[in-house]
């Protein structure tokens, strides 16, 4: 992802000025869809312009408001009771009361005198709306109640603040009795429609607004509702559901929440349950899962989790593999979903605009009118350079989880694609280190996770020049040569699996000799265009720990660096330290706290047995969590240190879900607890685990190892931490190492 606030001319430029973690907004996702509330499950036009239901990288929906009314008077607002998105994300409720009517002469409708219960779930590109009302008066009423829409089929990019010279034309409202039709033909000629219906049909249907005359009994109720659905062409890689015929969606409420439980039963059946002894833990835990549940879409080449809401709600390739590296102790289906998903979109030519070469793993993909007119490159954009590797790393790290043999074979021509890729294009000068530099100024100029334009710099604070080698770049190769080496191995090509094997030990002693900073204690961000070590401390060399490329006799020094004052904010590891100099807490990339990174991190810890620290991170994100609205962890927050009774300092425009951030219990988890789940030796390893102080047992039920399925208990006692086999099915086998 881009920061974008500091350099006005990236595409992803965002010009809201608005925190959305301060709004509290609402998010619902479903397939190739999502949208953004407010707290009333509202759309307003003078909101964030992120709020809106998307399609496609397309809003369909600009507005949605609801008001009452007395005729002759103008519409008020209703006002807020509470208002929740479900554990689960199935649904959002909404509890509202009417304003006070007495000084318009409805001495029957003061203040709190109905009761408007409003339900929304979002299923198979269509919001649905139900309006439940009880009236608490003693004598009748009756009111107007107004629903107001527009569709303004915007760009996801236009959204985010960036102008176009030209658009498509807006098409003439279709209204019937009680059906609202909105189009717009794009540029790039695809229609676009939104087609809102109303039952039962109300008193007054227009383009933009509806309004129901409503009369009540002393204690009456009635129930209106209203579907807003999005018919457009399915893009390429799209979710499957997107292709389906609109009338195959359910009409109504009901039966769309109905869809939508079946769904997410059927999600949670798959995945082992998680239970803990501290029940806040617990339901951190069960919304960063419903999260990732939510995220991860449905493509024909099977799940995939998509980046976050609202700004990345599509695949990118390097958000997609760490997620499911993430998880795949607990979900490895996603990886499969994943390595499919990427296979499919490897690139096949070479292309400036799109900074793609043969074998060149997928950045991002995008479906809307201004990539399908090359507006912005990334219809199909390929500037990563860890996307590469790290689908190599994924491939070898989810046979080892399964033992899916036929998976890797299927899978491997693409894998070796990919080596041919890091060999010719990633290595482009020969040096033994992958590097990148853009081909043209529309792409992005730093291609690693912190894709900023400031995120790579030397000592004194100057930015380096392309091509750039970055330090956990190095570790991904390192890692995805030995992953691919045992895939050779399993594949029967021993000749092909010990060159692997050797190239990697090649690449760690070059990169202990260039990257090490002994007097940092730790590993330069980044090789320069000159070779110049950028000699900054950085939590970069914390995900070289997650890769295996650190010598052990070092790993402790760059753990001390990470965990001292200056690294880690008592939240969470910081991606600067804070004495380098362009230390900015509040920054994009360059010292604030990204909770996905914190977690490759303490993976990398647990790696070299430092699970103490590991426990630290974990420890330090949970506490972050309990601040946060819905105890969901965003994309980031700031970097400044944790002061008693303070809370972190949120990030505006950090997208809230995020599937790494999602993801990041549970890598954190698995690090503490030392836990490999072995589906080639059909085997569950613990080492050494460990607890952090504030969980004393972990009650895992319903994990699966290959044709097996245990339930485990990891607990506390007075000499240390223990593990047990509650049941098993099958012939799997637990093994405790300490």
């Amino acid at each position: 992802m881009s920061d974008v606030e500091d350099h006005p001319h990236d595409p992803y430029v965002i010009s809201s000025v608005s925190t959305r973690l301060d709004l509290r907004t609402r998010v619902l996702k479903q397939g190739d869809s999502f949208v953004v509330l407010d707290r009333f499950g509202d759309v307003e036009a003078h909101g964030p312009t992120e709020y809106g239901l998307f399609h496609q990288d397309t809003r369909f929906l600009s507005r949605l408001g609801l008001r009452m009314s007395l005729p002759g008077f103008i519409a008020r607002p209703l006002m807020l009771l509470s208002s929740a998105v479900q554990k689960d994300n199935a649904l959002l409720s909404v509890h509202l009361t009417n304003p006070g009517m007495e000084d318009l002469g409805q001495a029957e409708l003061p203040q709190g005198a109905l009761h408007l219960m409003r339900s929304q779930v979002l299923w198979r590109s269509a919001l649905y709306d139900q309006l439940k009302l009880h009236s608490y008066s003693a004598a009748p009423v009756s009111f107007r109640l107004h629903v107001f829409f527009a569709a303004d089929f915007a760009d996801i990019f236009e959204a985010r603040g960036m102008t176009r010279e030209t658009r498509g034309r807006l098409l003439p409202p279709q209204c019937t009795r009680n059906q609202v039709l909105l189009g717009y033909e794009g540029l790039d000629g695809r229609p676009r429609r939104t087609r809102l219906s109303f039952d039962p049909a109300p008193a007054m249907l227009g383009a933009g607004e509806a309004w129901y005359e409503v009369v009540l009994p002393p204690g009456g109720e009635a129930t209106l509702q209203w579907t807003i659905g999005c018919e457009a062409q399915a893009g390429l890689e799209k979710a499957a559901e997107a292709e389906r015929e609109p009338t195959q969606r359910p009409r109504w409420h009901p039966e769309a929440c109905g869809s939508m439980g079946a769904h997410l039963s059927a999600a949670r059946a798959a995945e082992p349950t998680l239970q803990t002894s501290n029940s806040q833990f617990d339901e951190w835990m069960e919304r960063s899962l419903s999260d990732l549940r939510m995220l991860a879409t449905d493509t024909p080449r099977g799940r995939y989790p998509y980046a976050g809401v609202p700004w990345f709600s599509t695949p990118f390739g390097r958000d997609g593999i760490i997620a499911a590296l993430q998880s795949l102790w607990f979900a490895p289906d996603l990886a499969r979903g994943v390595l499919w998903f990427l296979a499919s979109t490897q690139a096949e030519h070479e292309s400036a605009e799109q900074d793609a070469q043969p074998g060149k793993i997928l950045h991002e993909t995008r479906g809307g009118e201004m990539a399908a007119l090359g507006e912005v490159p990334f219809g199909r954009y390929y500037g990563s350079i860890d996307s590469t590797p790290l689908f190599l790393m994924l491939a070898g790290a989810y046979y080892r989880r399964t033992g899916d043999a036929d998976t890797i074979r299927a899978l491997w021509p693409h894998c070796e694609r990919a080596l041919d890729w890091i060999d010719r294009y990633g290595d482009a000068d020969g040096d033994g280190f992958i590097e990148y530099a853009r081909q043209t100024d529309r792409g992005l100029a730093n291609q690693g996770w912190k894709d900023s334009h400031d995120s790579v710099f030397h000592q004194a604070g100057a930015l380096a020049e392309a091509p750039i080698a970055l330090c956990e770049v190095q570790g991904y190769t390192f890692d995805a040569k030995r992953s691919a080496a045992q895939l050779a191995r399993m594949l029967g090509d021993e000749a092909r699996a010990l060159s692997l094997e050797q190239q990697a030990e090649a690449l760690r002693e070059r990169f202990e000799q260039a990257f090490w900073c002994e007097d940092l204690g730790t590993y330069a961000i980044a090789l320069d265009a000159r070779k110049a070590a950028c000699r900054v401390r950085s939590s970069n060399a914390g995900q070289c720990l997650f890769t295996g490329i650190v010598r052990p006799d070092r790993a402790r020094r760059v753990a001390e660096q990470l965990m001292s004052d200056g690294g880690f904010s008592g939240w969470g590891i910081r991606t600067i330290h804070a004495q380098e100099s362009r230390f900015n807490p509040m920054s994009y990339h360059n010292g604030s706290v990204w909770p996905h990174d914190c977690s490759l991190i303490a993976a990398g810890l647990g790696r070299y047995g430092l699970r103490e620290l590991a426990s630290q991170i974990l420890g330090g994100l949970f506490d972050a969590s309990m601040s946060f609205d819905l105890h969901r962890l965003p994309e980031l927050f700031c970097g400044f240190s944790r002061i008693p009774g303070e809370t972190p300092t949120l990030y505006p425009q950090a997208c809230s879900p995020q599937a790494w951030a999602s993801a990041a219990p549970l890598l954190c988890l698995q690090a503490c607890l030392g836990l490999d789940v072995d589906g080639v030796g059909n085997q569950v390893h613990f080492r050494n685990p460990v607890l952090p102080p504030f969980l004393e047992q972990v009650h895992l039920k319903n994990l699966r190892v290959r044709d097996s399925t245990l339930d485990l208990i990891i607990a506390r006692y007075p000499h240390g931490v223990g593990v047990r086999l509650a049941r098993r099915e099958g012939n799997a086998k637990l093994v405790v190492m300490s």
